[in-house]
């Protein structure tokens, strides 16, 4: 499945190095917005009444009730081969409409999105597919975009059209569930306004912190399969950075300029392949205000732990002009858990026109991969947790009789056939799977389950669970003893860490149809088989499956492949 990469031709320019302020209209020209006559779009809040939102407010249940604004957000990507010098350096990337990261999809909170996307890549072998991170997909689950499990992937020169309706507010990402795509460049944020849990004057936007190699994932991955994660070069902030190449300075830094006494919010998402960070900004609290797509009650700290497929939105008011005009922003990778050579990231923070570099000095840490404190993670709006029944995952690795590195989940290492996705099993009432496909079956409606996750390996994992927020049942070293944190209203959020020779309990509500998948979201794990997938209330599914729409799809994939002699080398996710 790995692609070629001579013979690249359009040199792209990277997405814009300042990320995109909130915006509730699209006005970036692949988006276009039509409204119901019946319905209207609220105007938003101002920068004292951020808890609001049209008629609804933060302490409105978002599970259950959902604003109807009648409004679709109609977007065009085109996935096309390219070149980019992030930190100036050239290397092939792989991007959406040009830019890497993608186009932002932006959206109100009740909004309907619809994603049309095309293949435009010019090397064989190339299927893609996108998956909308941290979407619950209520109901909407054959849109969750995940290869092999909810669709077959869009061959070469075919389209695919993704819809559902935007249940949450807050920040996350889309990314591509086909191979390491993400991290070529197939990647870009998803922002949903709404109520907030405290008031900031202006929204920064996305910030997205990724690791980054000047040979691309694809090239890498032998030697990840074969010898473990390899050392990756450096790091990008919002798809920037500079780089020490041999002595000469290339790229540049991203920079933010702020005016004293004003509160910014900052969505900072970890897209990286491999990498946990600590971030900060030198001399400066963050207040933070959700964890993933899930308000929580504010919370305060200088230093913010963050795994892969993590997000976190915060707060911080530059108020440390008697200090300094300038200041560090900071994503420094933890070695505890990150090959990288270059292991902090930095951009700049400027108060009021000031162009000088920072001589501020970074908070004191531990080197540690581990989620922020469970006690920090409130969930503004309280939910109870029932007991659940347990179902037990041991992870492991080892080298399969190929003799490369695949990780285990209870002794099944995740392989999965393209042409064979899930959904169209389930359509055909066919549940005979493999013992490779990872199926664990749920039917029962509205049951509490309870995943618990253990592994004796010194390596820690982000978990990430489709279609669901779960809730956190336990989190620490060695096996669980049985303990439950709290069942009245436990942290939730849908990527959490199962840290070093620990364990890791998520607990979920049987209460959205679908063919799930539960992962590591390192990507050379997800490709090394290490993830499983929940199917959940199979019957009310197959009434959800367009089946045309997949099958169509399906077909376009198996022709392009066998013309291609497109083959596997990996988990197929």
């Amino acid at each position: 499945m790995r692609a070629g990469f001579l013979g690249a031709s359009l040199l792209c320019g990277l997405a814009s190095a300042l990320p995109q302020a909130e915006s509730s209209s699209s006005s970036n020209a692949t988006a276009t917005s039509t409204t119901s006559s019946a319905a209207s779009t609220c105007s938003g809040n101002d920068a004292s009444s951020r808890t609001s939102w049209c008629d609804y407010d933060i302490s409105t249940d978002y599970y259950e009730t959902v604003p109807d604004t009648g409004v679709t957000r109609e977007y065009w990507f085109v996935l096309q081969d390219g070149t980019a010098s992030p930190d100036g350096i050239e290397r092939y990337v792989q991007t959406i409409n040009g830019s890497v990261p993608g186009p932002t999809i932006y959206g109100d909170w009740g909004d309907t999105v619809r994603v049309h996307f095309t293949n435009n890549l010019t090397e064989s072998t190339n299927g893609t597919s996108i998956h909308f991170h941290g979407m619950r997909q209520n109901f909407t689950n054959p849109n969750d975009g995940v290869v092999s499990i909810t669709q077959c992937p869009v061959a070469v020169g075919s389209s695919v059209t993704y819809e559902f309706r935007l249940t949450q507010y807050g920040s996350s990402w889309y990314h591509s569930h086909y191979g390491l795509q993400a991290w070529e460049g197939l990647f870009g944020g998803i922002l949903i306004n709404g109520p907030a849990t405290a008031n900031y004057d202006e929204d920064v936007g996305l910030i997205f912190l990724n690791d980054w190699d000047h040979q691309t994932v694809d090239e890498l991955w032998e030697t990840a399969e074969t010898s473990g994660p390899p050392t990756l070069d450096t790091g990008l902030l919002n798809g920037t950075n500079i780089y020490n190449n041999s002595g000469t300075i290339t790229g540049e830094r991203l920079s933010l300029n702020w005016t004293s006494g004003t509160s910014y919010r900052l969505r900072f998402v970890n897209a990286a392949v491999d990498s946990h960070y600590k971030v900060m900004v030198d001399n400066h609290t963050m207040t933070v205000i959700a964890a993933d797509l899930v308000p929580i009650e504010p919370y305060e700290t200088t230093v913010l732990n963050m795994g892969m497929g993590q997000r976190y939105d915060v707060i911080i008011t530059a108020d440390q002009a008697s200090v300094a005009s300038d200041f560090w922003l900071r994503a420094i990778a933890q070695s505890a858990c990150s090959e990288n050579d270059n292991p902090t990231i930095r951009g700049i923070i400027h108060y009021d026109g000031s162009t000088d570099t920072p001589s501020t000095k970074a908070y004191s840490y531990t080197d540690e991969c581990v989620d922020e404190s469970i006690s920090d993670l409130v969930p503004y709006v309280a939910r109870t947790m029932e007991v659940g029944t347990n179902l037990t995952e041991a992870v492991t690795v080892g080298y399969n009789s190929d003799d490369v590195f695949r990780w285990y989940m209870n002794s099944t290492s995740m392989e999965v056939e393209w042409a064979n996705p899930t959904l169209k099993s389930v359509y055909n009432n066919d549940l005979d799977f493999t013992n490779t496909s990872g199926v664990v079956q749920l039917d029962t409606a509205n049951k509490w389950y309870f995943v618990v996750i253990e592994t004796s390996n010194t390596v820690p994992h982000p978990i990430h669970l489709h279609g669901h927020d779960f809730s956190i049942v336990a989190q620490g070293t060695g096996s669980w003893n049985g303990t439950i944190s709290s069942t009245t209203n436990p942290p939730r959020r849908d990527t959490a860490m199962l840290i070093a020779s620990g364990h890791l309990v998520l607990g979920f509500e049987t209460d959205n149809p679908g063919a799930w998948l539960m992962h590591c979201h390192i990507g050379w794990h997800t490709s090394e088989g290490f993830a499983i997938q929940i199917l959940e209330r199979y019957t009310e599914l197959q009434d959800l499956i367009d089946y045309d729409s997949l099958n169509s799809t399906c077909e376009a994939w198996t022709s392009y492949a066998t013309t291609e002699s497109v083959t596997s080398d990996d988990s197929g996710i």
